[in-house]
């Protein structure tokens, strides 16, 4: 199953992003496709408090608009939320101790711990942080 980070939501979402015709396009084609896909739930808050944010964005996107943006994703039919499970803080732990990860970059060892937990194939993400975790596939589709 792969993920999707918020990064590649937020450029899916704002028409003023470079990337937004082909983010837009991958997560139609795992919205279009059989198999299931995933947005953990923290990237879920991020890409609410980055859209709607009016120091982040000139003219940034109402709430409500946010949110059915997110409903829209979520009704595609294979699209899953990931939360923590029980084992996720175990995995968390042995993430930052491998690591040495601190700080600000403990809520990529957060997703990744998450991911990890759910057994994801692969995450999608343009955050080259998430190369301190060895153990989780991470691709960015939108390198060429």
């Amino acid at each position: 199953m792969i993920a999707v980070d918020t990064h590649l939501l937020v450029c899916a979402h704002r028409l003023d992003s470079p990337f937004n015709r082909s983010a837009h396009a991958l997560i139609g084609n795992l919205a279009a496709g059989p198999d299931r896909w995933a947005i953990p739930w923290p990237c879920l808050h991020e890409f609410l408090a980055i859209t709607t944010h009016p120091k982040i964005y000139h003219d940034p996107t109402p709430l409500p608009q946010a949110l059915a943006q997110l409903d829209a994703w979520r009704d595609t039919g294979n699209q899953v939320l990931l939360a923590e499970t029980a084992g996720s803080f175990g995995i968390l732990r042995d993430l930052l101790a491998g690591s040495g990860v601190v700080g600000g970059r403990v809520h990529d060892a957060k997703l990744a711990a998450i991911c990890l937990a759910h057994r994801v194939t692969e995450l999608w993400t343009a955050d080259r942080d998430f190369d301190q975790f060895p153990d989780l596939p991470v691709r960015n589709p939108l390198a060429v």
